[in-house]
């Protein structure tokens, strides 16, 4: 009888895997990228006409993901002429350090800092391209021929000269059908992450809206729930995320949704200008103030744990509960609920980038009942937040199971 499978979250690398047969380099040849591989350059001068409706810029590739989850619209103007198809691969190619590699699912035209690859002929199956350019190796050839110092960018030059081993054709196969079958897994796993987020808000907001019916005297401003707000400020820094070390700012896309990142950091310049009263310590609620998307403006995450040598960054405060009125885990899921959001995407203004004021942000709706309330919910969303744990976790092993074998390979 054949015993259970494992659960993908509780797959592990084996060192024993490099004896299957999809890790037999026999039969492999040494090539160089730009003989195999070309760097497409289709120009399209007017994508609306054409009939191309979504554009896409680096922000909207997100690291370490195949897969294009945001985009732009061409009917709200772009400037962007290069085209992709379905089934390229596109590549990030400045700033390579942050792995931006995504393959594309539908007709957009691109940013000029965005390579549209595909395979030149049939050596190379296009199922198997987007993995080779997220191999280790890959990115760290990228990063080593990166010229400019605010920016710096690989250049196709360089890229076209990369060496690796190519299978052969049946074997590309196998090796592509298990990483997609890995990868089809691992978004499954972050849709499942996603619903239960989406289930933790819903409760919230169904909850406040039972309790503000009768008492409406609990939703009251967010402002009456601090002790205090920091704001942070950005000193000269250069493009490069800080090193083990070293002394650095969080970039605003340190503050995820409910997430904190802290190796979205750049590094000081000057390590003398490093403010200490602004490091980022482990219990802190951090909110944006401005972002580029108006969905990015009055994020908040918790500092679960962080580096020591991280300062908040002039687009990021610190909120600090007045913890006599309010607990910090119930703070922070106020700052998820609809009416908190909805305020602050209808306050916020800017042209290019939107942002928000201390006493904006101080005056949004915000629920405030009872302590006794407050533990009762805080009960219920800790059950969510555990179960929204152990997905993660299940997602960081499939990431980590799919790079063994793309590294290893």
């Amino acid at each position: 009888m054949i015993g259970a499978r494992p659960a993908p979250g509780d797959l592990r690398p084996n060192p024993d895997w490099t004896g299957l047969p999809i890790f037999d380099r026999r039969g492999w040849k040494r090539v160089r990228f730009g003989d195999i591989v070309a760097n497409l350059n289709e120009t399209e001068r007017d994508p609306a006409g054409a009939g191309i409706e979504r554009f896409i810029g680096l922000e909207h590739l997100e690291p370490g993901s195949l897969h294009i989850h945001t985009w732009g619209n061409v009917a709200d103007g772009t400037t962007f002429t290069r085209r992709c198809r379905p089934g390229q691969v596109l590549f990030g190619k400045r700033r390579a350090y942050q792995r931006k590699v995504a393959v594309a699912e539908f007709d957009a035209v691109v940013s000029g800092d965005i390579y549209v690859l595909a395979p030149k002929d049939e050596q190379l199956i296009p199922e198997l391209l987007p993995f080779v350019c997220l191999s280790e190796r890959f990115f760290q050839y990228a990063v080593e021929t990166s010229a400019g110092s605010l920016s710096p960018r690989t250049s196709w030059k360089h890229l076209a000269e990369f060496e690796f081993g190519l299978p052969p054709l049946d074997q590309q196969r196998r090796i592509a059908e298990v990483l997609w079958a890995v990868d089809e897994t691992h978004q499954l796993t972050i849709r499942l992450q996603n619903d239960l987020f989406t289930a933790k808000n819903a409760y919230f907001d169904e909850e406040l809206k039972i309790d503000t019916t009768d008492k409406p005297d609990n939703l009251k401003n967010l402002g009456s729930a601090l002790a205090g707000i920091v704001a942070g400020k950005s000193p000269r820094s250069s493009s490069n995320p800080v090193s083990n070390d070293g002394f650095g700012v969080l970039k605003v896309s340190a503050v995820g949704d409910g997430v904190y990142r802290e190796d979205e950091n750049k590094s000081l310049l000057d390590r003398a200008d490093f403010i200490p009263s602004l490091e980022v310590k482990q219990g802190m609620i951090l909110v944006t103030r401005c972002n580029a998307n108006l969905s990015g403006i009055g994020r908040a995450c918790l500092v679960e744990k962080t580096r020591t040598g991280l300062m908040l960054c002039d687009k990021t405060l610190q909120l600090v509960p007045d913890e006599t009125i309010i607990d910090k885990e119930f703070l922070l899921q106020g700052l998820h609920s609809k009416p908190y959001r909805q305020f602050i995407e209808r306050s916020a203004n800017g042209t290019d980038a939107k942002n928000i004021s201390q006493a904006t942000l101080c005056s949004a709706p915000f629920w405030i009942p009872s302590t006794t309330k407050q533990q009762e919910v805080k009960k219920r969303i800790k059950q969510f937040t555990i179960a929204i744990d152990t997905i993660q976790q299940r997602v960081a092993h499939l990431s980590a199971f799919q790079s063994t074998i793309i590294n290893e390979i």
